[in-house]
């Protein structure tokens, strides 16, 4: 795989990630209704502390067994499965037309703990790194060792505040993404494409 392959590769999947409804996203949106982008900002910061530690630490522990092909194997097919899971469950989810309840404002310093929270305890967030997430992390130690793994996530983390902070700006304004056509639509793009790479996933760890 060459560089600019892994970059699309990285930037589509961690994207499909990022724009996926979850419970940061839900609070994204509650708690913007009430602070604008400044919710969605904060969050965004929250987000990469507990995503950056998670992967540097991964990283390091997959650093020392990289090169073992059984590893690779059990990474490569855990990883396809989730994708095409969490593929499946993206294209329902576009079929689905959700609200979100309003909240009141609160403080910078809560909504940085819940940004904390609602990362480090989301089941999903961390299997999707320790599966989907641990293929990408070995294509970029063999790029660059852990610079590598830094220069994927540099890829990756600008798009979560793209997100989030439009997301919380336009709650502000009085638009819902969870129940607009063209959000649903994103997802079940991305759907789709979460269900090629898993594919593509099992399918070179089965031969590898």
């Amino acid at each position: 795989m060459d560089l600019l392959h892994f970059v699309l590769t990285v930037i589509l999947l961690t994207a499909s990630g990022a724009l996926a409804p979850g419970p940061l996203f839900f609070q994204t949106i509650s708690q913007g209704t009430k602070t604008g982008a400044r919710s969605g900002l904060i969050f965004s910061f929250a987000h990469t502390i507990v995503e950056f530690s998670l992967i540097m630490l991964l990283a390091l522990g997959l650093l020392a067994v990289r090169n073992e092909g059984f590893i690779r194997t059990i990474i490569g097919v855990l990883g396809g499965i989730v994708l095409i899971v969490f593929g499946v469950y993206q294209l329902l989810s576009a079929l689905r037309k959700k609200q979100v309840e309003k909240k009141e404002a609160v403080s910078s310093q809560r909504l940085f703990i819940i940004g904390i929270l609602f990362t480090g305890l989301n089941p999903y967030f961390i299997l999707w790194w320790l599966t989907v997430g641990s293929n990408l992390i070995l294509l970029a130690l063999e790029f660059a060792a852990l610079a590598g793994v830094v220069f994927m996530f540099i890829c990756h983390v600008w798009m979560d505040y793209v997100w989030l902070t439009g997301v919380a700006y336009f709650a502000k304004r009085g638009v819902n993404a969870l129940g607009s056509t063209w959000y649903r639509a994103i997802i079940g793009i991305f759907g789709v494409i979460l269900l090629y790479f898993g594919i593509s996933f099992l399918g070179d760890a089965v031969l590898w």
